[in-house]
């Protein structure tokens, strides 16, 4: 049962882009223009999960492809000031892609992304990637909807060492994965995370029990369900139990880009500590919120 696993490290195949984020009063109608009341621009994506779990305490390895220009300094500075490992040397075919990521003043966020060399990792990359028994590796739905890397993840999921924790985050993209990539890479998942409009859409259903029944037997052997409900908190759905509902301190939420993202870093990064899976739900809920109530992201 690799979510027995007590992960040592994390290793994030997939991709970091640069978010490109800009705050609007709303959301422009079609053919129209708005003033943004500011900019910032830093890492984003995957750059989430591998900082939150940093924080945590779990030594980090980003396992995807990043570029040589501007874009890709930006991931590689944000890189070493969490003090992740990078895998691979900057890429001189082309530079990481972008993410506009338009925020409105209720703090939701709404992304077109552009993208760069880390939509493109191959199967040679992944085999230079040496993964450990007690690592956990965490792919996202994002990377699995890429022509290249998602079906490259999906022949390499299947071979990891058996003890090894894969954690996927199926993301808001699951509707428009083919089967073919996305079902090895869930009959290998041990722990999947995703939040209620993700389960609906797999599913049909947020109710936990539900979204159990329907996913649970698609997981690797004892697999679990981590459903994320926002300010309701989230749902330990395990194999051959009763699901259990850990509450969160709501909190405003200033800007909810990563968020989710980084409730899946914090609590693998929990989980290393040796906890039940509850009690690392709890550190994430609290992970999140804190996130989230943060005017300043990474």
């Amino acid at each position: 049962m690799s979510a027995a696993t007590v992960p040592r490290r994390l290793v994030l195949v997939g991709s970091v882009v640069v978010d490109v984020r800009l705050r609007v009063p709303r959301l422009p109608e079609r053919g129209g223009d708005l003033l943004a009341s500011s900019l910032s621009i830093s890492a984003g994506g995957g750059m989430f999960v591998l900082a939150a779990a940093a924080r945590g305490g779990l030594p980090t390895m980003y396992a995807g492809r990043h570029g040589a220009g501007a874009f890709g300094a930006v991931v590689r500075a944000a890189l070493r000031a969490a003090g992740v490992e990078a895998a691979y040397a900057p890429d001189r075919a082309g530079d990481t892609g972008p993410c506009v990521v338009l925020v409105e003043p209720d703090g939701e966020r709404t992304m077109v992304t552009a993208n760069g060399v880390e939509a493109e990792l191959d199967p040679p990359r992944l085999s230079q990637v040496d993964i450990r028994s007690d690592d956990a590796v965490y792919v996202s739905g994002y990377d699995l909807a890429y022509a290249v890397s998602g079906p490259a993840i999906a022949a390499w999921a299947p071979d990891l060492p058996t003890t090894t924790m894969l954690v996927c985050d199926p993301g808001p993209l699951v509707a428009d994965l083919p089967d073919h990539v996305l079902e090895p890479v869930l009959a290998r998942t041990d722990v999947l995370s995703l939040n209620t409009r993700e389960a609906v859409l797999l599913t049909g259903s947020a109710e936990p029990a539900v979204v159990g029944r329907a996913l649970l037997p698609r997981l690797a052997p004892d697999g679990l369900i981590v459903l994320r409900a926002g300010v309701h908190g989230a749902t330990v759905v395990p194999t051959g139990a009763e699901p259990i509902t850990v509450p969160v301190v709501p909190v405003p939420a200033r800007d909810s880009t990563g968020a989710g993202d980084t409730h899946t870093g914090a609590l693998v990064a929990a989980r290393a500590g040796g906890g039940s899976w509850a009690a690392a739900v709890g550190a994430a809920n609290a992970a999140a919120a804190a996130f989230l109530d943060r005017s300043e992201r990474l």
